[in-house]
């Protein structure tokens, strides 16, 4: 296999099939992909930098060492990635109608991510930083948060979480009056 770094800039890559495919030395600047399948492929220490994605899936994907700077993803599905194997150093992302069950966010830095009307069911964001990130729509059933830096996140139009102000931290974070028992859930309270 080659080391030489192949770059893409500003293409589109429309109904692609990487399922279970190595794809190694790449660098993808602005570009599209649109339906393409990466399926259980191997992109450890690929780049992605300013490039959407949609109706794409990713699912159980090999991400170590691979960028997402500026990564907007939607109607994507995103099952089981372990996103804290990516290159921290290119780490920025927006979902949109996306899938990302049982993906492990552990101890990474989200500033401002929003997740718009996404299934995180399962996931883990222990240790992670969320601050001022925005969960609308989004059903975070079973979804962990312990140690986590929630504050000034909006979490208000969310459903299904379980949060313990107590492990978390949560200064100023949004939160609606209707998901209350959603931070009051360990102490066996009866809300009606």
């Amino acid at each position: 296999m080659s080391d030489e770094i192949v770059t893409h800039r500003d293409k589109e890559f429309i109904s692609v099939d990487y399922t279970e495919k190595v794809l190694r030395n790449r660098e993808f600047y602005k570009c599209f992909f649109s339906v393409c399948d990466f399926g259980k492929s191997d992109l450890r220490g690929n780049s992605f930098e300013d490039c959407r994605f949609e109706n794409c899936n990713f699912s159980m994907a090999l991400i170590e060492g691979t960028g997402f700077r500026n990564a907007v993803f939607k109607g994507c599905k995103l099952l089981g990635l372990d996103f804290t194997r990516c290159n921290s150093f290119m780490f920025s992302f927006h979902f949109e109608d996306c899938r990302l069950d049982y993906s492990t966010f552990y101890g990474t830095k989200l500033r401002n991510t929003r997740f718009i009307k996404c299934f995180l069911n399962e996931a883990d964001f222990t240790e992670a930083d969320l601050s001022s990130a925005v969960f609308d729509h989004s059903d975070l059933s079973g979804t962990r948060f312990h140690h986590t830096d929630l504050q000034k996140a909006d979490v208000r139009k969310a459903d299904h979480y379980m949060i313990d102000p107590d492990a978390n931290k949560m200064k100023k974070a949004k939160f609606s009056a209707l998901n209350l028992e959603g931070l009051l859930c360990k102490h066996g309270l009866d809300i009606a």
